[in-house]
């Protein structure tokens, strides 16, 4: 939801600071890969229950996110670019709910569990789309710094670093968070499925009426 407001209003500042990185020896792959490597500690930092350890990971995890993105479109985007960072980002926003049930199993586990479900239906939804989009030539003009189609929905990047940052400052209330989160994914699924299922099939009607 958020997304779409936020980006172009971090893009100057990150074009900004890319520029500085726009050297040989640093590909938008080696960032991501960087990035990667450090949102990857905010697993056992959260498993031992160092909170704000974990959350300077995943700062550092989403702006380096953003610095590759800005480094690929200074050079050009790259299919194997956008493929690497989107599933490395897949595999980043379910670490941290992992981290948390690793943290107080008795507590969190369960909320854990189902924020966890709930992100597979907005990333399966998400990159189903995706895929068929490409096939249909389908553009996005609210996210045309992106690799690939990007679906909206209520529940979206920037919301959910805003959740990780919750976490982390307000360990005690993980579960209850979790829930309503895991909620408003929910949501974001259901509307992702019936506006993409509209929008494909209005894209095959009219490549028939052709």
């Amino acid at each position: 939801m958020l997304d779409r407001h936020l980006h172009p209003r971090l893009k100057p500042l990150l074009n900004r600071l890319v520029m500085r990185l726009d050297r040989p020896g640093i590909s938008p792959d080696g960032i991501t890969l960087i990035g990667f490597a450090i949102g990857v500690l905010a697993l056992p930092f959260l498993a031992l229950g160092w909170y704000l350890a974990a959350l300077v990971a995943i700062v550092l995890n989403r702006l380096l996110d953003g610095l590759d993105g800005a480094l690929a479109r200074r050079r050009g985007l790259t299919d194997a670019g956008g493929f690497l960072d989107i599933a490395l980002d897949f595999l980043f926003y379910a670490l941290v709910p992992f981290g948390f049930a690793l943290a107080d199993p008795a507590l969190n586990a369960l909320p854990a569990a189902w924020l966890l479900f709930a992100f597979i239906g907005t990333g399966s939804s998400f990159l189903a789309f995706a895929t068929l989009a490409a096939k249909h030539d389908i553009d996005n003009p609210g996210y045309a710094h992106k690799s690939f189609y990007y679906l909206g929905g209520l529940t979206e990047g920037t919301e959910t670093i805003l959740l990780f940052v919750l976490f982390c400052l307000f360990p005690a209330h993980f579960a209850w968070l979790a829930w309503v989160f895991g909620a408003l994914c929910w949501l974001t699924t259901a509307t992702r499925i019936w506006s993409g299922y509209l929008t494909l099939k209005e894209a095959q009607r009219q490549a028939g009426s052709e």
